[in-house]
């Protein structure tokens, strides 16, 4: 009988190493098939990003104050070469998404700190699957949202007050965009506030803090590199926006910090300059892979300074 045990035994073993062995395979080749992506991503807008700048100088791209890639498709035309600077489409952006960030913060902080933390069950119950159904609705439905209700708004509110606001403003799209962040926002920080051990909120009860001064000193401190991350998520949402840009701040172009007046995006001119009949050897069609390579290295940037911050609480709360 022992010899049989050991050899059933042995084969048991031998079928463990295989199906380890081939879960181990599967597991690897997913690896290489998400790293080959994005190496087959990058390497896609380096390539025609470097066929752009033998065009267009880099110092011509990243310090000009004007967009306008009109270029005409004979050397005979008029206008044939346009102004490409970046600095109208990146303070366009970084506009729009500051004001976002101003409405979807606190809103999306405060009710995951009233659902985590002071909601009954029964309220939480109702009002977080209503939170996350503004994550489902489609982007397209912001974007009328905000052109056909938000803007006449604005401009009406702002005519009445002396203000002159464009009919396609930043504001617009920014405030929108901040509620359509919100459930990034709320959900992920409810989900981290929630992952915080109840040993630190036993201990400060133990020490006679009150619910308010556990959440503000102590559970909020220790959720804040999860926080960080859900805020990073938003902004990255925030910057990769297209249809509420197109629909309610428009295609224009314009150097300016002042919310009333229509700016554009960097992934609005993305689209622009792709969309219909293009000769991908004209500067105005390369010009959208060297936005698109200048957004990757923004985002890139904030991941980093992110990651830093987060790795900083990290240290300070372990």
């Amino acid at each position: 009988m022992r010899p049989q045990i050991q050899n059933e035994l042995r084969r048991r073993n031998r079928r463990n190493q295989i199906k380890e062995f081939v879960i181990q395979g599967v597991l690897i080749a997913s690896s290489f098939v998400a790293i080959l992506t994005t190496i087959g991503i990058v390497a896609s807008l380096v390539f025609e990003a470097f066929r752009f700048f033998e065009k267009i100088p880099l110092t011509e791209f990243l310090f000009s104050l004007e967009w306008s890639p009109q270029t005409a498709i004979r050397a005979d035309q008029v206008g044939a070469s346009g102004k490409f600077g970046v600095i109208p489409l990146l303070t366009g952006t970084l506009l729009i998404s500051f004001i976002a960030m101003l409405v979807a913060t606190p809103l999306g902080l405060l009710s995951a700190i009233y659902l985590a933390e002071f909601a009954k069950a029964k309220t939480r119950d109702i009002v977080k699957p209503l939170l996350e159904l503004l994550a489902g609705i489609p982007t397209v439905v912001y974007g009328f949202f905000a052109a056909l209700v938000v803007a006449p708004i604005i401009r009406a509110t702002g005519s009445g007050a002396g203000f002159d606001i464009s009919s396609e403003s930043a504001l617009a799209a920014g405030l929108v965009m901040g509620v359509m962040l919100i459930p990034f926002i709320s959900s992920l920080s409810d989900d981290v506030i929630n992952a915080v051990p109840q040993a630190l909120r036993d201990a400060s009860f133990g020490m006679g803090a009150t619910h308010e001064e556990t959440v503000t000193k102590v559970i909020i401190p220790a959720a804040t590199p999860g926080i960080i991350g859900s805020l990073l998520l938003a902004i990255s949402r925030a910057i990769g926006e297209t249809m509420i840009v197109v629909m309610a701040a428009g295609l224009a172009a314009n150097l300016t910090l002042n919310p009333f007046e229509a700016v554009t995006t960097m992934t609005v001119q993305i689209v622009t300059l792709l969309t219909g009949d293009q000769e991908f050897d004209s500067a105005k069609t390369l010009a959208a892979f060297a936005i698109a390579l200048f957004l990757l290295i923004l985002t890139l940037g904030l991941n980093i300074i992110a990651l830093r911050i987060v790795d900083k609480y990290k240290k300070k709360y372990a």
